[in-house]
């Protein structure tokens, strides 16, 4: 096994292990870190016109917004906030179809702007209710 594929694999135990001993919040905020994570990639893919790259890690930043970070607000369609950040990530999709279809880096910044924002915000709040310690 070379170096490159036994780091790989020990990348991958060590996510598979996060997510399986992770809390609910523990695991929204795995959530964002893969998604923003998945977008800085799609940036540099776009760079180096890597498309097939490119269109994986936007895919799979798609599918952690939609599938992960969004879904769950479904079960709570009367409720305000659930309401808007399902439409803030029907936006950030949105304009990650757009980027995939015109490698617009500009539309991935602004993705990772938006949902940067969300994620600092979720783990401001998840340092509050933990009294200020980090979550």
């Amino acid at each position: 096994m070379n170096t490159m594929t036994g780091a790989n694999a020990y990348a991958r135990v060590s996510v598979e292990s996060a997510v399986l001993s992770a809390g609910q919040a523990q695991l929204t905020t795995l959530l964002f870190d893969g998604a923003l994570s998945a977008l800085a990639c799609a940036r540099l893919y776009i760079g180096n016109g890597d498309i097939a790259a490119r269109g994986r890690n936007l895919s799979k930043a798609m599918d952690i917004i939609d599938n992960g970070l969004k879904r769950p607000l479904l079960d709570w369609p009367e409720d305000p906030l659930a309401q808007q950040l399902t439409a803030l990530y029907d936006y950030v999709i949105f304009r990650l179809l757009q980027a995939n279809l015109h490698q617009d880096i500009a539309a991935i910044s602004e993705a990772e702007t938006l949902l940067g924002d969300i994620a600092s915000g979720w783990k401001e709040s998840l340092r509050i209710a933990s009294g200020g310690n980090e979550p």
